[in-house]
């Protein structure tokens, strides 16, 4: 819809972040306290399910702890010391390097309670949380700029008790909808990102894309000290480019999945939750990975990655997060690329929102997507050529085999996967991946 406004408005925040998940939240909890009023968007009411490993490298415990967020085994989470990779008939117990710049543990959390936590978290930092409402498109001016978005609120099930964390009040809004407005808007709504779309922003082709399948299982195995992954996926006779995964819970629960890339003639021509159940069979009876003993439904979701939808900034609008195409295509980690998005993001408005005049606004928030560049584009750039690579099976299958028997090898390769090194301080394989990454071109 095209508003013709008037000069001066009045705008109901500063800032309209459309999305509560990770990124959107991080986004909101960092522009409250810069002292921007503003207003969080969630289509859902917390609690809510998204499909996600659940597991949590020292990159997001590092956004974690930013964010005051008490990461304690008493406040409810499972710390793991590193990874185990099975693959080529080997297995090995890779434990997160101890660097400077990462804590030296990983995490484990359901999304339903981990989104709700910080959404929270942005909401006592002072951003106004609106739940259950859709953003169906967005407001423009006579110049196509966003300058606030339409909603449509649904009625809320005053039977269905809310969650301990949430103790605000709720606002009564008509289910008809409402218009909000604001000088800037971030787009942290998914990997559909509907409101980008309705601003002509669309996924590129030429950027890997991911899909993964999971599901929980009641199982001994529930409290592993090691998030696993499993290098060799076969499809009957096919290897396919991706891995699975089992990470225990702690709480009775493991969490089972798998991921594959669309750099393979096999996706989407694979029926995945098929492929889940016949890789399950092969697993030791004693773990539990059986249809009696699942407790959830087997769903899927994509996963955006390598800027798979740009330009970042576009007439007011920021992307972040999964909207942004930011998730890792060497490991498929998301959350922490979200944060740190959703962080990196609210610092740019600060600046921007500070400027006294518009044309200043405007050049400070062009400078986001160079933001992102300098932040990801290099590494992003070795993700896809190493995505093309893992594409051929048999340069896979001799990867696997070869890498697993050089420990040392895999060591370096957790690292570079992972996105853990010391820039400055670092050892050997620290200044090999810096100089790797300083090397590729951007993600342009």
């Amino acid at each position: 819809m095209t508003e013709h406004a008037a000069s001066q408005r009045e705008d109901d925040a500063d800032v309209i972040v459309v999305g509560a998940g990770p990124s959107g939240s991080t986004a909101a909890y960092y522009l409250a306290q810069a002292g921007l009023n503003v207003l969080l968007i969630e289509k859902s009411r917390f609690p809510r399910e998204k499909v996600c490993g659940d597991g949590l490298t020292p990159r997001a415990v590092k956004s974690l702890v930013a964010m005051g967020v008490d990461v304690s085994e008493e406040a409810g989470w499972l710390r793991n010391k590193g990874l185990r990779v099975i693959g080529g008939g080997m297995r090995l117990e890779l434990d997160w390097p101890e660097l400077s710049s990462w804590p030296g543990y990983g995490l484990v959390r359901t999304r339903a309670s981990l989104d709700e936590q910080l959404a929270r978290r942005a909401q006592a930092a002072g951003a106004k949380l609106l739940e259950g409402t859709t953003v169906t498109g967005p407001l423009l001016d006579a110049d196509g700029r966003i300058t606030g978005v339409e909603t449509t609120a649904e009625a809320e099930d005053k039977s269905k008790p809310r969650s301990k964390s949430d103790n605000t009040e709720r606002e009564p809004r008509s289910p008809q909808g409402e218009t909000y407005r604001a000088r800037v808007v971030v787009a942290a709504d998914g990997n559909s990102s509907r409101l980008s779309v309705a601003m002509g922003l669309r996924k590129r082709d030429d950027r890997p894309m991911g899909v993964a399948v999971r599901t929980y299982y009641t199982s001994p195995r529930h409290e592993d000290e090691y998030l696993e992954s499993w290098l060799d996926l076969w499809d009957g006779d096919r290897l396919l480019p991706g891995y699975g995964w089992i990470f225990g819970m702690g709480d009775g629960t493991s969490n089972v999945g798998l991921g594959l890339l669309n750099t393979s003639k096999a996706f989407g021509n694979t029926d995945y939750r098929a492929l889940l159940q016949s890789w399950l069979k092969s697993m030791p009876e004693e773990w539990g990975y059986t249809e009696e003993n699942r407790t959830e439904p087997v769903r899927g979701a994509a996963l955006p990655m390598g800027f798979n939808r740009t330009p970042h900034y576009y007439q007011g609008l920021l992307l972040a997060g999964d909207a942004a195409g930011m998730v890792n295509p060497f490991n498929g980690e998301g959350i922490a690329y979200a944060m740190e998005s959703g962080e990196l993001l609210a610092r740019v408005v600060a600046q921007a929102l500070a400027r006294p005049t518009r044309a200043e606004t405007e050049r400070v928030l062009r400078g986001y997507p160079e933001e992102l560049q300098a932040a990801y584009g290099r590494y992003y750039t070795l993700g896809r050529i190493f995505v093309q690579l893992i594409g051929r099976p048999q340069l896979m299958r001799y990867a696997t085999s070869r890498g697993m028997n050089h420990p040392q090898l895999m060591r370096f390769a957790l690292k570079l996967l992972a996105n853990l090194t010391d820039p400055r301080d670092g050892d050997a394989s620290d200044r090999v991946i810096s100089a790797m990454t300083r090397l590729a071109p951007s993600s342009r």
